[in-house]
C-alpha cells in the first residue's frame, strides 16, 4: 500500500559565503580518466542546447510517455542534423512534480540517452523543476482514487526501501549521472553553495596547442523547485574569484549558462508578440520574460569582464531570441521538449565557436531539420 508521506524541508543556513580558495585543480570540473574538452581539426567547437524537456510529465497517463517519446524524437533528429561535438541540458530535464516515483533518475536517464547512445559528452544543469516536490494532483482524491504507483526497475538505487512520492534530490540526481555516465562532464559544485548544485566550470583546449584553454563555459545553478529562483550572492562572489583566477588578464572567452533569465533579460526583451527587430534577432517572441526572484550582481560582474561573451538561458518556452546588453549578449534557447507548456515547435538552440581568430555564431536547428534565426555573438 502506498504510503502518504509529508515533506517539511528547513533550510537552516541558506547560503554560506565561504569560498573555495584553492589552485586552479580545485577550480575547473575535469573529470577522471576523461579526455579534456577540444576544438576539432578544423577548429571549430559546435555545442547544442536542450532546454526545457519535461521527462516524466503527467507520467501516470497515456499522455505522458507519448510526449516523452517525441521529445526524444526531437532531440534524435537534431543530434543527427548537427552532429555536435557537446550538449548541454539546460535544465527542466524533468518534471519532478509530476513523478510518482520515489527516483527521477529514471526519466532523467532517458533525457540523457539520445547523446550517449550517439557516444556525444554532454552537461547539465539544474532548472526550477528538476527536484520539486512532488504536487498531489486533486483527481486522485475522487472516486477513482490514486493511481498504481509505477516503482524504479531493480537497476535504480535510491533512498529507502519504500516505494513512495519522494523525488530525488539536487545531489543525488547529480551524483547518480555522473557515477553512471562516463561520457557526463557534469559536476556537483562546492558544497559551500549548497542547496545550489550545478556550479562548476570547464574549458575548452585547442586543437593544436594541447594545453591551452580557447574557451571557460561556466555553469551557474539559478534555482528554483526545492529553494527560491535566484543566483545568491555566493554563487556571484565564487564567479568572481573563480574567473579572476584562471582568466585574470581576461584573455580567454567566457560563456555562461544557466536555466532562469536574469532580470536584465526584462530590459532588453522585445514587447511580448511583438516582431523581433534588430539588433535583436529571433523567431518566437509570445511571452513575458519570467525572471529569476532577485538579482544579487552577477551580470553587473559580466559586463565588467571583456571576456564574458554570452549568457544562455531556457525556462521561458515561448522565446527564442538573442539580444544585446552592454557588451554581452543575452539569448534563450529553443524548447525542445513536448513536456512543459505551450504549443510552439520544438527545437534546439545551436553553438558553434571557431578557434582563430575566436568567433561564436547561434542558430535554431527545429524538429523538422530547418534553421533560422543565424547571429553572431562574437567576432
Amino acid at each position: 500500500m502506498v504510503k502518504l508521506f509529508g515533506y517539511l524541508f528547513i533550510i537552516t543556513s541558506f547560503f554560506s559565503f565561504a569560498l573555495c580558495l584553492g589552485g586552479e585543480e580545485s577550480v575547473l570540473r575535469q573529470p577522471n580518466e576523461k579526455a579534456p574538452l577540444r576544438f576539432s581539426a578544423d577548429s571549430t567547437f559546435k555545442i547544442t542546447l536542450f532546454a526545457d524537456l519535461h521527462y516524466g510529465e503527467a507520467a501516470w497517463l497515456d499522455w505522458g510517455p507519448e510526449q516523452d517519446r517525441n521529445s526524444s524524437r526531437v532531440l534524435s533528429a537534431v543530434l543527427d542534423s548537427e552532429i555536435p561535438d557537446f550538449v548541454i541540458y539546460l535544465g527542466d530535464v524533468i518534471t519532478a512534480n509530476n513523478l510518482p516515483v520515489p527516483n527521477a533518475s529514471m526519466y532523467w536517464d532517458q533525457a540523457i540517452s539520445p547523446t550517449r547512445n550517439r557516444g556525444i559528452p554532454w552537461a547539465t544543469l539544474f532548472g526550477n523543476h528538476d527536484d520539486a516536490q512532488f504536487e498531489w494532483p486533486p483527481e486522485w482524491f475522487s472516486a477513482s482514487g490514486i493511481p498504481q504507483v509505477s516503482c524504479p526497475p531493480a537497476d535504480f538505487s535510491f533512498s529507502g526501501e519504500e516505494c513512495y512520492f519522494g523525488g530525488t534530490p539536487r545531489v543525488e540526481l547529480m551524483k547518480m549521472e555522473i557515477e553512471k555516465n562516463k561520457l557526463s562532464y557534469s559536476a556537483s559544485g562546492p558544497k559551500e553553495l549548497w542547496p545550489s548544485v550545478s556550479n562548476y566550470i570547464l574549458r575548452v583546449l585547442s586543437a593544436k596547442d594541447g594545453a591551452s584553454p580557447v574557451v571557460f563555459l561556466y555553469f551557474l545553478d539559478s534555482g528554483g523547485g526545492s529553494y527560491p529562483e535566484v543566483i545568491s550572492r555566493a554563487q556571484v562572489d565564487w564567479f568572481n574569484h573563480k574567473s579572476k583566477a584562471i582568466n585574470p588578464d581576461e584573455s580567454v572567452p567566457e560563456v555562461i549558462f544557466w536555466h532562469i533569465p536574469s532580470t536584465a533579460y526584462e530590459k532588453i526583451a522585445p514587447r511580448p508578440r511583438s516582431a523581433i527587430q534588430r539588433p535583436c534577432v529571433g523567431s518566437l517572441n509570445e511571452e513575458s520574460v519570467a525572471p529569476q526572484e532577485a538579482e544579487w550582481g552577477i551580470i553587473d560582474i559580466f559586463t565588467k569582464r571583456s571576456s564574458a561573451k554570452a549568457l544562455f538561458v531556457g525556462h521561458n518556452h515561448g522565446l527564442d531570441w538573442c539580444c544585446p546588453y552592454e557588451k554581452l549578449w543575452l539569448c534563450f534557447a529553443r524548447h525542445s521538449g513536448y513536456g512543459g507548456y505551450g504549443t510552439w515547435p520544438r527545437g534546439a538552440r545551436i553553438i558553434e565557436m571557431t578557434e582563430h581568430p575566436f568567433s561564436l555564431k547561434s542558430w535554431i536547428r527545429m524538429e523538422d531539420n530547418t534553421v533560422h534565426s543565424e547571429v553572431t555573438l562574437s567576432s
